[in-house]
């Protein structure tokens, strides 16, 4: 495919995702089974559009599309729309898919129209080793996790302030109890710390390996250490009851802003990630 062709293609995925996400708010609104089956056909398509670009962009290169920021945040948005997808056929949670999904859009919009300057980076062309491969997956896939408990942690809040106040509309109808949305932020938070970890001890031995020159007072390390304290710390206020409730869901929240902070701001400042 040429540039311009693959080009023409992700902004047609943009509309069609955009389209989907309307469809999904209507859904929303009025609890409508129509609009939620057109939106889930239209992610559908969406999914099926990125996978095949995915594909071909393996075979073209011969390796898996994630050593550097721009291939990581589409590999990023395409692992948010498996995860809704997977939710939408094995789990009754109806509002989880939509949010994942906006998360999703906002990733493959900044991927889409991102600057036409970035590109590979070295790192891609001549560092690529299986160590590398599995520490820059296991990261990716921390984000995830984390996603999740993000997902859960709005849930939670809205069905909080919804209990309160005692007003239950119609689209409330297919969340998640108060114990079901506690229960995804603890399962997304015990899932990607040990992602996070693995990730990180598998980085410092690549580049100790790799790299001639590297320091762990570089900003994207300090501060992938400093999220992986920050949700040991949640995890633990969980478990003891010290952080619960409301409590428990905003700090979810504000680890999440850290996560997002760290994979573009750390990424920019870093002089031994190479993803830019």
């Amino acid at each position: 495919m040429t540039d311009f062709t693959i080009t023409r293609l992700h902004e047609w995925i943009i509309v069609l995702y955009a389209v989907s996400l309307v469809f999904y708010f209507i859904d929303y609104l009025n609890k409508n089974q129509t609009a939620h089956r057109m939106g889930f056909w239209l992610l559908s398509i969406v999914y099926a559009m990125q996978t095949v670009f995915l594909i071909n962009h393996m075979l073209e290169t011969k390796q898996f599309p994630i050593l550097s920021l721009f291939e990581g945040i589409y590999f990023y948005a395409w692992l948010l729309i498996t995860m809704s997808i997977l939710l939408h056929f094995f789990s009754k949670v109806g509002y989880v898919p939509f949010l994942l999904n906006i998360i999703g859009f906002v990733f493959m919009t900044i991927h889409t129209f991102a600057p036409t300057q970035i590109k590979q980076s070295a790192v891609g062309d001549t560092l690529i080793s299986e160590l590398l491969f599995i520490h820059i997956s296991f990261a990716i896939l921390s984000y995830v996790a984390f996603a999740m408990s993000f997902v859960f942690a709005i849930l939670y809040l809205l069905l909080y302030k919804a209990l309160k106040r005692r007003k239950w509309s119609k689209q409330f109808g297919r969340l998640p109890s108060l114990q079901q949305a506690a229960n995804g932020m603890k399962i997304g938070i015990v899932t990607g710390i040990p992602f996070l970890f693995i990730s990180l001890i598998l980085g410092t031995q690549w580049a100790t390996i790799i790299l001639e020159e590297w320091s762990l007072f570089d900003m994207k390390i300090i501060g992938s250490f400093f999220i992986l304290i920050l949700y040991g710390v949640v995890l633990w206020g969980m478990k003891t009851g010290k952080i619960r409730g409301n409590n428990s869901a905003w700090a979810s929240i504000f680890a999440f802003i850290f996560v997002l902070v760290n994979f573009f701001l750390g990424s920019t400042l870093s002089g031994f990630h190479l993803w830019i």
